[in-house]
């Protein structure tokens, strides 16, 4: 059992998955800083100055006004925290996007090295020249028509 797991480990596909998982979780720390650092300011802006991500609605307890996110959840009261919600919302479609579009150049290189560039398109073509003549030769005889 040793012997398989060892095996399994060592080929290529858990190799490549584990590299995977690592520059994804790289990846995601860039989404994240992207989004909570360049794209919810602009949001909170626009919605005038207030920072996106710590907006919420008390849904029970007794929360001061303006109150943090972080001290209304460890005052233990219920609250809708829309404002973590929307940026994670935000952040997957940025790594879903950024995944297709990897996605979509992987298989478009796959795609151009799998067709092979000498190979010319198959042309139908009609009768050659030689077929030609000999029609013409036996039209000329008084033959019964094309030989084809």
């Amino acid at each position: 059992m040793i012997k398989e797991f060892r095996d399994f480990i060592a080929k290529g596909n858990v190799m490549d998955l584990a590299v995977g998982i690592i520059i994804g979780a790289a990846f995601t720390a860039i989404v994240s800083s992207l989004v909570g650092d360049l794209i919810n300011p602009v949001i909170g802006l626009v919605l005038g100055g207030i920072d996106f991500k710590s907006m919420f609605v008390v849904l029970s307890g007794d929360v001061p006004a303006g109150t943090s996110l972080t001290a209304a959840r460890e005052s233990g009261a219920a609250v809708f925290a829309y404002g973590a919600f929307l940026t994670a919302c935000i952040n997957f479609v940025i790594i879903a996007f950024v995944v297709f579009m990897l996605v979509r150049t992987v298989n478009n290189i796959k795609a151009a090295a799998e067709k092979p560039d000498d190979v010319e398109p198959e042309v139908e073509t009609g009768p050659s020249e030689l077929d030609i003549l000999i029609d013409i030769r036996d039209q000329l005889r008084g033959g019964a028509g094309p030989s084809r």
